[in-house]
C-alpha cells in the first residue's frame, strides 16, 4: 500500500504502533535526515537535570554541615550498643542499571544474613539491634545517604535503590520494573510519601515511581 500510493498525489500520513512499547512516553528526532523516534528516555536532560543537581549538591552540602551533631549522636550511639561498624555499606542499583554502595547507619547484628542470604527486612525483625529498631522506625538510618547525593550517586528525591539480586526477581515478575532506573535513585519519592514504603505492595511502589518518572517536574520534587 505505501508504494502505491509513494507516486501518487495523497498527504499520506504514517502511524507507527508503538504504544505498546511506550510507558515513559516518545520523541521523533531528526539524525543525518533520518527521523527516529526515541522511547522512554528519561525526563531529566540538559537544563533539567543540571537544575536538580544543583539542588542535590547544595541541600545536601547544608543537610550534612547543620546535621552534623545528630550524625555524631546517632554513630556514637550505634557504636556503644552493639559491636561492629557505625555505617553499614549494602550493594544497590541506581541510574542506568549501574550499582553503587548505599550508606547506612547499621541497625542490625554484623551477622544479620549470615544464615539467610539476601532478605527484606521485616516489620518485627529480630535481626536488629534494640537501638537500630528505633533507627529504622524514624529513618534515621537513612541520613548517611546524604553522602551519597553529594558524590552524584543518589538524588534526593527518585525511586529508591533496590538490591541487585531483587533487581534480578522483580524485573521478570513486575512488567517495566527496569524504567525506574531511568533517572537516580533517591533517599525518597513518590512512593513513599504515599504511604508505599517498606514491606508493602510492590507494584504500587513501582506505579508511584513510573508515575513521578512520567510526570516529572521540579515542582514535583519539591512537593516530595
Amino acid at each position: 500500500a505505501a508504494e502505491a500510493l509513494a507516486g501518487g498525489g495523497e498527504h499520506v500520513r504514517l502511524v507507527a504502533d508503538l504504544y505498546a512499547y511506550v510507558t515513559l512516553g516518545c520523541e521523533v528526532e531528526d539524525v543525518d535526515g533520518l527521523p527516529v523516534v526515541r522511547i522512554n528516555d528519561s525526563p531529566l536532560i540538559g537544563w533539567y537535570a543540571a537544575a536538580k543537581r544543583l539542588t542535590d549538591l547544595v541541600v545536601a552540602a547544608i543537610a550534612l554541615v547543620v546535621l552534623s551533631p545528630l550524625l555524631l549522636t546517632i554513630a556514637a550511639l550505634v557504636k556503644l550498643t552493639s559491636p561492629g561498624p557505625v555505617l553499614y555499606r549494602q550493594e544497590r542499583m541506581g541510574l542506568d542499571g549501574r550499582t553503587f554502595q548505599m550508606l547506612k547507619f547499621r541497625s542490625m547484628r554484623t551477622d544479620a544474613e549470615s544464615s539467610t542470604g539476601a532478605v527484606w527486612a521485616r516489620e518485627v525483625d529480630n535481626r536488629r539491634t534494640l537501638f537500630g529498631t528505633i533507627l529504622r522506625k524514624t529513618s534515621l538510618d537513612e541520613l548517611p545517604q546524604l553522602w551519597n547525593v553529594l558524590c552524584g550517586e543518589m538524588s534526593l528525591v527518585g525511586p529508591r535503590p533496590e538490591r541487585p539480586v531483587f533487581v534480578d526477581r522483580f524485573r521478570k515478575e513486575i512488567p517495566h520494573y527496569m524504567l525506574r532506573h531511568k533517572v537516580k535513585s533517591g533517599i525518597t519519592g513518590w512512593a513513599q510519601v504515599n504511604g508505599w514504603r517498606g514491606n508493602t505492595s510492590l507494584r504500587r511502589r513501582i506505579e508511584c515511581d513510573l508515575y513521578s518518572i512520567q510526570n516529572w517536574s521540579y515542582a514535583l520534587d519539591l512537593k516530595i
